[in-house]
């Protein structure tokens, strides 16, 4: 391992944003971009990463890692001890300085902040929180921060972190404990659950915290217990945090704020041998049983060249991690469950059909459905209509009969709507409710966007920045997330 202490900070900055790049979490790319004299203003790419807020705000975060460093030997990861690379670590008020720098020129407006493992979990999530308390406390700080909890670190300090961090999250990485102990031996399903565990429980009992002073006009000291369970296990029983000393409180919140944004996590897909259905139903019973924002899916890339992981020559399976990202989107905001979606005999998504045409091909009997009259529930689940659109469709529906060129104003993606609905009981002239007919009808569109992601070189996994400045051809089409 090649440590380098004589670095300046930009040259850490180079290299921990870089080292940063996989952890899809907070998601995007950054460029650069010098000014040439003609406009105001220039791009710097190091470390600037994109995040995408729940009004659908686009947010520049600095995106870094503290140290690159790391006792832990993951397969998939670049970082891993076994890697001969350039080691680096910040200092916290170097963090800090590149903060609020960053911040003060309006690159970002919030800081991502995760690590690799140096000494031990619980000194490196010591290191976090020193970095992010004196971004608080001493830096008045304000912004959005992001912190990765680290798996195995103390639960008291993972806690306190909480006090100043907008978001939490902990990598699931793998889906499976099998993948897990052959993939990431250091790393098991205990030790990451049970920190995602205690932001989740310390989330509600500070909700809890804040509706009771409500009420009352006081918050009592308690103390506080930590339950782990598993993902299938729902947290029930739950006891209030100790009330943190004012000092100690995030400065934009009142009373207290702990983890405000939710917490996240992130699956690494392709690196092990699980099926769409495993992955579905984990990350359905996440977003259940610990009340999660977000799962991130990160396609996986063999940067490491390993021969006991599958080979990514022909480019990360970047179609899979879009057809997850779909029906993560159908379990959040449609309705829908895994069960519905896929099962043991069917347990992967078409690939070139979206999960939502797919599974409305499976349920022909169910359409098709017509647009005046169907409740709220069903409209969801017709192909092409979204959240947006269905609310534009029952407000307008109360005023007047809706017809296709009116649901085609709203929003409503016509060219896969048009096989599953009625307006005013009569179909498009493109109706058949034919499964033959309509899967070729659908999958000219679907088929080209297939074909155009398994051609190497067009599309690449989302990174901090690119290493030359090579060009690639643009698609046809774009792909859509519109389910």
């Amino acid at each position: 391992m090649l440590i380098k202490e004589d670095l300046d900070i930009k040259e850490k900055l180079k290299i921990l944003s870089d080292s940063a790049k996989y952890d899809a979490a907070c998601t995007s790319s950054g460029s650069s971009r010098d000014n040439s004299g003609a406009g105001v203003g220039n791009t710097v790419s190091s470390g600037i990463c994109h995040s995408f807020a729940a009004d659908g705000r686009c947010i520049s975060l600095l995106k870094i890692l503290f140290t690159n460093e790391c006792i832990f030997d993951c397969r998939y990861c670049m970082n891993r001890r076994s890697n001969d690379v350039l080691r680096t670590s910040f200092t916290p008020e170097e963090v800090c300085t590149l903060t609020m720098e960053f911040y003060r020129r309006n690159y970002i407006e919030g800081l991502f902040l995760s690590s690799g493992i140096v000494v031990s979990p619980t000194h490196t999530m010591q290191l976090l929180l020193e970095t992010v308390r004196m971004l608080r406390l001493v830096y008045h700080f304000n912004g959005y921060i992001h912190v990765k909890g680290i798996p195995g670190a103390d639960p008291s300090v993972i806690e306190e972190t909480g006090w100043y961090a907008d978001r939490m999250s902990v990598n699931l990485e793998l889906a499976t404990a099998d993948a897990l102990k052959s993939i990431a031996p250091n790393k098991s399903r205990k030790s990451i659950l049970t920190p995602m565990r205690q932001i989740q429980l310390g989330i509600r009992r500070n909700e809890q915290l804040i509706a009771d002073s409500l009420f009352s006009g006081h918050i009592a000291d308690c103390s506080a217990s930590h339950d782990i369970g598993a993902v299938n296990s729902p947290a029930t029983d739950y006891r209030p945090l100790p009330v943190m000393h004012p000092q100690m409180r995030d400065p934009r919140s009142s009373p207290n704020a702990y983890v405000p944004a939710g917490q996240s996590t992130q699956m690494i897909i392709g690196a092990a041998p699980e099926t769409d259905y495993q992955l579905v139903t984990i990350a359905e019973a996440l977003y259940r049983n610990y009340n999660l924002k977000r799962v991130f899916y990160s396609a996986f890339v063999n940067v490491n060249n390993d021969s006991a992981l599958p080979s990514t020559e022909d480019g990360p399976p970047l179609l899979r991690e879009h057809r997850l990202y779909q029906a993560d989107w159908l379990l959040r905001f449609y309705g829908f469950t895994a069960a519905e979606l896929l099962s043991e005999a069917h347990p992967n998504f078409n690939t070139f059909i979206d999960p939502k045409c797919d599974w409305a091909l499976q349920h022909l009997g169910d359409f098709p459905v017509e647009i005046n009259t169907a409740p709220k529930s069903r409209l969801l689940r017709i192909p092409g209509v979204g959240p947006r659109s269905v609310e534009r469709i029952l407000k307008a529906r109360r005023h007047a009969r809706l017809t296709f060129s009116d649901i085609a104003r709203m929003g409503v993606v016509m060219k896969r709507a048009r096989y599953f609905i009625t307006c005013d009981g009569k179909t498009d002239e493109l109706f058949r409710q034919d499964e033959d007919y309509i899967v070729s009808q659908l999958m000219d569109a679907e088929h080209r966007h297939a074909l155009q992601i398994s051609q190497n070189g067009l599309y690449r996994q989302l990174s901090l920045f690119d290493d030359n400045n090579e060009n690639y051809a643009p698609l046809a089409a774009p792909i859509c997330n519109n389910v």
